[in-house]
């Protein structure tokens, strides 16, 4: 199987979380700082659009028992961007692109098990191909966000921005502001 990769992904191995996790992969689904979990029988993966709500987010899987870096090889998850692929070096998952439909204009960034390859790519629920980070991408690196955005608000779990170039609102989703998921209240 595969899992959709969009903005900046935690890919998690799911044995991982059913060994060493408190209280296995429900509990995890539980904690999930967002809504952009899906999982096949092999991976678990959630989406963030900052590197500060990936940090916090690994930070919290940590403390939690489970290991991004062991001598500079991901252990138990990995963190993938959508457009470069795997930040650390990783060798039970693969990063690539899957074509929605066999259609070419279709493409979305995903990443599977190398023990699962035969079954399709699993997306969050409701996740639409139309209007996705997948199909319209609007990346800016972190040391161009002051020069390209301006913010004028947050609300809701979102930081909404004026994009200069264009005079268009930008809407980035944040996960709990940067809170470990067992600070999330519900």
């Amino acid at each position: 199987m595969a899992v959709l990769v969009e903005a900046i992904s935690v890919v998690v191995k799911r044995a991982s979380i059913e060994a060493r996790y408190p209280g296995g992969l429900d509990a995890f689904v539980k904690n999930a700082p967002n809504r952009t979990l899906c999982a096949d029988t092999a991976l678990v993966r959630l989406g963030f659009m900052t590197p500060a709500d990936v940090e916090a987010f690994v930070k919290s899987l940590e403390a939690r028992g489970l290991r991004y870096l062991v001598k500079g090889k991901a252990r138990d998850l990995v963190v993938v961007d959508q457009q470069r692929g795997f930040l650390a070096y990783c060798d039970w998952t693969e990063f690539g692109h899957v074509k929605l439909d066999g259609d070419e204009k279709r493409s979305v960034a995903a990443c599977r098990s190398k023990a699962a390859w035969e079954d399709p790519l699993v997306m969050p629920a409701g996740w639409v191909h139309e209007g996705s980070l997948s199909q319209q991408q609007n990346f800016v690196p972190m040391g161009q966000v002051d020069k390209k955005l301006q913010l004028l608000r947050s609300e809701g779990g979102m930081d909404i921005y004026l994009e200069i170039a264009t005079g268009r609102e930008v809407y980035v989703s944040r996960s709990g502001r940067g809170q470990p998921a067992e600070e999330k209240t519900t």
